[in-house]
């Protein structure tokens, strides 16, 4: 029965990834530093570095559209700056 369980609650949960990215146009003043730092250690090769923000949020539910729109919401309400990120939700 325990095994039961566990194929069950497997069964409903919905993993998703989630990159969060400032916009093209807004500065990104810490990637700008990586970049510096990482050229000063001998890789001279880097054009561009921008720094982002990666989620993985896991959920109770089956239905997959269901679940992509609470994760869309959670964006809105609180993952993101929708001012100046933008982001990208994925099914994992």
């Amino acid at each position: 029965m325990v095994k039961q369980f566990k194929l069950n609650s497997k069964k409903n949960k919905l993993k998703f990834s989630v990159v969060v990215t400032l916009k093209k146009d807004v500065l990104d003043p810490q990637g700008k530093v990586v970049q510096d730092t990482l050229s000063n250690l001998g890789m001279k090769n880097l054009k561009n570095i921008r720094q982002g923000k990666f989620f993985e949020i896991e959920l109770n539910e089956k239905d997959e559209k269901k679940a992509k729109e609470k994760v869309n919401e959670m964006c809105e309400k609180l993952l993101v700056n929708l001012i100046i990120e933008d982001y990208i939700i994925n099914k994992i």
